[in-house]
């Protein structure tokens, strides 16, 4: 649910319009897309579920912890080889029946995820959909994860890493193209080929990152907004023009 009353809805959408070098009524045709970790959220959930699977003693903590680290840190430095990282990310899905994997994200939702939703996200979303743009969250973390986080978020449309599932349970593998880099781009557009429609579609697009990595869709859209970026997207932002949005203090 959107936490924001609407007076104070009002006064945060619009400097966040601002700083983004947004239109003040960027109204018609347009395609405003949204990485999730550390753009909309202050965290990155793919992480932070590792570390609460550990907590809550699904995971053995000193060799999960240790993976996990050395995954996150590649990650950052752009050397992540995603299907390595799927393989050991996932496989925790496929080790319990599925009705206690979702009783996992439950809490997971309630402890973790939830005190993390900031109105300054709901507001920069609400911008768009005031406008009548079509709205979707594009994250490389996968649709188990992120699934629930995107529909508290508001979000109809979710483009992330996709699950493999059997017999109705998690098979612990991913299917399809990974959400990733250059993936990103050919999941949107496969996204939006199932509404016969395409980036070029529209007459404004917009992508909100904070990683390098995520380069290729920002360099695909017609307005890429570097979001809480971190140290090389905020240098290549600067180097491109585009504008800096610094959504979280």
């Amino acid at each position: 649910m959107n936490p924001l009353k609407e007076p104070d809805h009002a006064s945060l959408a619009g400097r966040i319009a601002a700083a983004a070098k947004l239109p003040t009524a960027p109204r018609g045709d347009g395609l405003a897309l949204f990485d999730l970790d550390h753009t909309l959220l202050p965290i990155d959930s793919d992480y932070e579920w590792g570390r609460f699977l550990v907590r809550i003693g699904v995971l053995d903590s000193a060799t999960h912890e240790r993976e996990n680290q050395r995954f996150y840190r590649q990650y950052h430095e752009g050397t992540l080889d995603i299907a390595e990282y799927l393989a050991f990310a996932l496989q925790p899905l496929a080790r319990s029946p599925r009705a206690e994997v979702l009783g996992w994200h439950q809490q997971f939702m309630a402890e973790v995820v939830q005190p993390a939703l900031r109105p300054e996200a709901f507001a920069l979303v609400q911008h768009h959909r005031d406008a009548g743009h079509l709205c979707a969250v594009v994250t490389a973390t996968n649709a188990f994860v992120t699934r629930p986080i995107a529909h508290a978020l508001g979000f109809e449309h979710l483009v992330a890493t996709e699950v493999e599932e059997q017999d109705g349970q998690y098979t612990g593998r991913s299917v399809g193209t990974a959400s990733f880099r250059a993936g990103k781009v050919v999941r949107t557009q496969e996204w939006l080929g199932t509404m016969a429609k395409d980036l070029a579609s529209f007459e404004r697009t917009w992508f909100y990152s904070d990683s390098m990595n995520d380069l290729p869709l920002l360099k695909a859209v017609t307005n890429p907004v570097a979001t809480n970026p971190d140290a090389r997207l905020r240098v290549a932002a600067q180097d491109q023009g585009w504008p800096i949005l610094q959504l979280f203090e």
